[in-house]
């Protein structure tokens, strides 16, 4: 007899109004939910509290925090902000009310500011004498204060007709959009509008004036940048005189086909802006747009030296010397080594920081204390560990900082996520989480003079409630040969309760990206618990191309998208089948997401019947239908090579588009499930419509999942749903 659990929390609770209301209030907190056992189902992960943004307080006694919940019966979330004491002692929920309540920051006067209905509002850090300090009519969608309190940044968006034409006045209801350059949609959506960020005065009790300054006044550019940057992209001075913001000061064709972005720094008193990337007067080479930027003069050995990669992210250094930032080297790569580049402010030198790390940066602090030390997190071998980078003055001519060696300060089968300094040097506050664990706050306070003294205290326990209810899966990791001579690492996750002497249907992931890690993630989609949960072993390759590698692995996916990295999937698989005694090699699929979904459409063709069915979400179909549909264009670029309609054609671009997954469907055989959102402007549908079109023409069984509302995400709550019932029937149907 199946055992009914209970998950013990609070309710769902309804907010004044009807239920067949329209507006309806969902106040949506803790959920009850019922499982009829201990496995993950798809809505105990939709139940789930999910941590976002925190701040601890100046004086670092209390941390003010944001956590999303999701309802599936309202299809919507609920951003509510909570307190407690920097010991994880004493939480208490400051949202009172059914409307989102997000970014929340400290004020010098102890008070709490925060994010509501498109304005700033400030409460007591116990949720009393609630404030509405800004007065934009809805208009705010970031904020950060500077230091002395006496100054707002406000983010805000404006309206943006330089590609997509205004519609005459006269016709106010046409919905026809004139375009007169690329770039006209991004991620998800039309550009009509674009951020800027304004400057306030604050003026007694922080109450914000009306008559902010836009820093880049008639500027046809965005900041912060899309589709996912927002106000850590921005940063005060500690003397709050000036800002570094980061910007790509390019639109249409120029912008679609180059990630060169830049860290300017804007004085608020004169309202001057200097680049600190480029020297004064510098030209950009005249780029191409048809062919990779890596053979381009932009990317000689002696342009480099004027950062025309991604810049983005800067922060000051305590003292207010130095301004460091995340900065890749080269132009139109999106996933070239991140490092820390650092600019004395003084003499306008540039240090790169971490030149002993072969991976990237992905977050970083800096440490107030008097020797100079910035602490980062980055991923190396699979996990997203704690580093610190010592900092000592160099000689005079020779940049602002030596570095000594980069000093690893934590090593856990856990991803770390980003970090912020507590009320001293001494303590960070920071996010965990792993395959089987969501995100979490952690206190930890390093040690770099014994590393294995590093402690790290958690702090809250979110889902306590759910997974203490929840059996857990194995997770293991298993080295082997590649093709090529290499080591390769590759992810077991065993089901719940694993029993050595029984066979398990398996499944083989397939990363994304292509260059993103397979690390200890942790997804409310491709979430590899419930996966797990289900009855499968997940086989999830670091296959060349992906960080954490070094740079060497890291790179020989581009170009080469259908030739080692391929080999290693079906290296993995081939590995498992022979040597893991429970995986059922007769009952094998593979899945995958975006280059995921490319990998599966490509394996398709040439897995010789290992498969016994396969899901792709939101993956490219036709490369060369894709070069021109997509829309950053630096990307086709520098993973093709150049257009689909060059005669001749370098050998990567020849390779890339004979080898399209398009051209493999001859060899298809195996049920596949295609689906996709039709928001997604970055892989756009038509790809999963045709994969699915020309499956069915073959007489392959096949599925297409389709959004009409989700971009390359799945983001509502029934949606997320309706995708995992539909993942785990067609799985069940075809390995079970």
């Amino acid at each position: 007899m199946k055992r009914i659990i209970t998950i013990v929390a609070a309710a769902l609770m309804i907010g004044a109004g009807s239920i067949a209301n329209a507006q309806e209030e969902v106040n949506i907190g803790k959920q009850n939910i019922q499982l009829s056992s201990d496995l993950m189902t798809p809505e105990a992960l939709w139940a789930m509290g999910r941590i976002s943004n925190y701040a601890a307080s100046p004086d670092g006694t209390k941390i003010v925090y944001q956590v999303g919940y999701y309802s599936v019966k309202h299809n919507k979330s609920h951003q509510v902000l909570y307190i407690m004491n920097s010991d994880g002692t004493n939480s208490q929920k400051l949202t009172r009310n059914s409307k989102n309540e997000t970014d929340a920051a400290w004020l010098p006067d102890g008070r709490i500011a925060f994010l509501t209905g498109g304005e700033i509002w400030a409460m007591n850090a116990d949720g009393s004498n609630r404030q509405q300090l800004s007065k934009t009519d809805g208009e705010v969608e970031g904020f950060k204060f500077s230091p002395d309190g006496r100054k707002v940044i406000i983010l805000k968006s404006i309206p943006f007709y330089e590609i997509i034409q205004k519609n005459p006045d006269d016709l106010p209801k046409a919905t026809g959009r004139l375009v007169t350059d690329l770039m006209y949609r991004h991620w998800d959506h039309y550009v009509e509008s674009i951020q800027h960020p304004f400057v306030f005065t604050v003026g007694d009790g922080f109450a914000i004036t009306n008559n902010g300054k836009d820093i880049l006044e008639g500027e046809p550019y965005e900041c912060p940048m899309e589709p996912f940057g927002g106000i850590e992209q921005l940063d005060w001075s500690p003397d709050s005189k000036s800002i570094a913001y980061t910007c790509r000061k390019k639109m249409g064709l120029e912008y679609s086909i180059s990630t060169d972005s830049d860290i300017y720094l804007y004085n608020v008193e004169t309202g001057t802006t200097k680049n600190l990337c480029k020297p004064e007067g510098y030209v950009e080479p005249k780029l191409d747009p048809t062919t990779t930027l890596r053979v381009q003069a932009v990317n000689a050995p002696e342009n480099l030296k004027n950062n025309v990669g991604y810049d983005q992210n800067p922060k000051f250094s305590p003292d207010g010397r130095y301004v460091a930032w995340l900065s890749m080297e080269r132009d139109g790569y999106e996933a070239d080594r991140q490092r820390l580049c650092c600019y004395n402010l003084q003499t306008g030198e540039k240090t790169y920081l971490t030149e002993d790390f072969d991976s990237n940066v992905d977050d970083f602090v800096w440490s107030d204390s008097k020797d100079a030390m910035i602490y980062f997190i980055g991923v190396w071998h699979a996990t997203e560990n704690l580093y610190a980078v010592t900092l000592s003055k160099a000689p005079k001519g020779k940049g602002p900082f030596t570095t000594a060696k980069t000093i690893q300060l934590t090593n856990e089968c856990a991803d770390w996520g980003s970090l912020q300094l507590m009320n001293n040097s001494s303590q960070l506050l920071m996010e965990r989480h792993s395959f089987t664990e969501p995100a979490d706050l952690y206190v930890v306070t390093p040690n770099t003079k014994k590393v294995e003294k590093t402690i790290s205290v958690q702090i809250t326990h979110e889902n306590k409630h759910i997974l203490d209810k929840l059996a857990k899966p194995t997770v293991d990791s298993r080295w082997v040969k590649t093709t090529d001579g290499n080591q390769m690492l590759y992810w077991i996750i065993q089901p719940p309760h694993f029993d050595p002497s029984k066979k398990y249907p398996t499944l083989l992931f397939c990363e994304g990206g292509p260059q993103s890690p397979v690390s200890q993630f942790w997804s409310y989609r491709w979430n590899f618990m419930i996966m797990a949960s289900q009855g499968y072993v997940i086989i999830a390759p670091n296959r060349h191309g992906l960080p954490g590698f070094g740079q060497e692995w890291l790179e020989e996916i581009s170009g080469d998208w259908t030739g080692q990295c391929m080999s290693d999937y079906l290296t993995a698989i081939d590995d498992a089948a022979e040597n893991l005694p429970y995986v059922d090699k007769d009952k094998l699929g593979a899945v995958g997401a975006s280059f995921g979904g490319f990998s599966v459409y490509y394996l398709a063709g040439i897995h010789e019947k290992r498969f016994k069915c396969f899901i792709a979400h939101d993956g490219a179909f036709n490369l060369a239908a894709m070069y021109t549909e997509t829309e950053e264009n630096w990307f086709s670029n520098w993973e093709y090579d150049e257009a689909y309609w060059h005669r001749p054609q370098m050998p990567n671009a020849k390779k890339t588009y004979h080898d399209s997954p398009h051209k493999m469907v001859e060899k298809w055989d195996t049920p596949i499930l295609c689906i996709h959102g039709e928001k997604d402007y970055r892989i756009n549908a038509t790809q999963g419509m045709s994969a699915f079109n020309a499956a069915r023409m073959k007489g392959i069984e096949a599925q297409l999942l389709i959004f009409p509302d989700e971009n390359h995400w799945v983001l509502k709550p029934q949606n997320g749903i309706l995708w995992q019932r539909t993942y785990f029937n067609w799985l069940d149907r075809w390995l079970k």
